[in-house]
Parts: structure tokens; C-alpha cells; sequence
């Protein structure tokens, strides 16, 4: 499965338990996980990727960053593990 319908899928599930949902990009640094979700003072990251991909080096270095922060960050490369991951933190 692509890794537009994964994200696209539980980002809309996300909506439903009442998490705002941000595309979060950053300027002049690669590698960001491709989503935000913020629901009553939780804040956490999501790198979305097709089923069976795994992160670049690079991208597992960005979420070592934030993680250093007490901020988790999440791969997702299946649409039942992201929705696990919304109720397991709802």
C-alpha cells in the first residue's frame, strides 16, 4: 500500500478522536517526520511510509533528535498500527 493512503487514512482517524493534525515541514531540514498531532497538551510525530518501508538513516537521526526531547516520533507503514497508536494515546 502506498504511503499516501496509510497517512491519509489515519490522519482522517486521528480527526475523528479530536487530534489536530499538522502537515509539519521545515525549511532548510531534511528528513522531518511528515506529521504533527496535538490533543490535550500531547504532542507527538508520525514519518508515514508504504508498507514494508523502512526510514532513511536520516530520517531515524531527525527522530533521535526529537525523541532527545521527551517528544515521541512514530513509523508508520500500516494503517492499523497508526490507528493503534491514536487509541493507545487517546
Amino acid at each position: 500500500m502506498l504511503e499516501k493512503y496509510i497517512e491519509k487514512a489515519v490522519c482522517d482517524y486521528a480527526k475523528s478522536k479530536g487530534f489536530l493534525v499538522y502537515k509539519f515541514t521545515s525549511p532548510n531540514r531534511r528528513s522531518v517526520p511528515d506529521r504533527m498531532f496535538i490533543r490535550a497538551g500531547l504532542v507527538f510525530f508520525i514519518e508515514f511510509k508504504r508498507a514494508g518501508a523502512k526510514p532513511t538513516a536520516m530520517q531515524d537521526r531527525e527522530a533521535q533528535k526529537i525523541a532527545a526531547q521527551d517528544i515521541n516520533v512514530y513509523f508508520v507503514d500500516d494503517i492499523e498500527m497508526g490507528k493503534s497508536i491514536i487509541d493507545t494515546l487517546c
